[in-house]
């Protein structure tokens, strides 16, 4: 069974530490289906990894509120200015197009897992 947060990335690495989505009411149980759950982050943990001398982490977890983010209408609303945008002015958009096929290709390939049984490697 997926998770009930699935539909969200909620963690992103990298070598000075990560970010988690905490969508504590989005992504409540019995959310996962709804539009407007799927767009809504609430907050973002950043956890750093910087070190003090001891070998400690030299900083505590801080946390960004998203409270004021737009609703699911508004996002497709920016998406469309965007692309208009990218269209008018000859915006190269290939980095996003690479990025959309992959997160495809992710998708694909955990229903292929589901359907198999077997991993699936990318």
């Amino acid at each position: 069974m997926m998770s009930e947060t699935a539909f969200f990335v909620k963690d992103i690495i990298g070598p000075k530490g990560s970010v988690s989505i905490v969508a504590k009411e989005a992504a409540g149980e019995g959310k996962s289906d709804s539009v407007e759950s799927h767009t809504q982050t609430e907050s973002i943990r950043v956890h750093h990894a910087e070190l003090d001398e001891e070998g400690r982490l030299a900083r505590e977890d801080t946390w960004i509120d998203l409270q004021d983010e737009p609703d699911h209408q508004e996002l497709c609303n920016r998406e469309q200015r965007y692309f208009q945008q990218a269209i008018l002015h000859d915006t190269d958009l290939s980095d996003h197009m690479e990025d959309a096929v992959n997160s495809l290709r992710i998708a694909f390939a955990c229903d292929e897992s589901v359907r198999t049984g077997k991993v699936v490697l990318l």
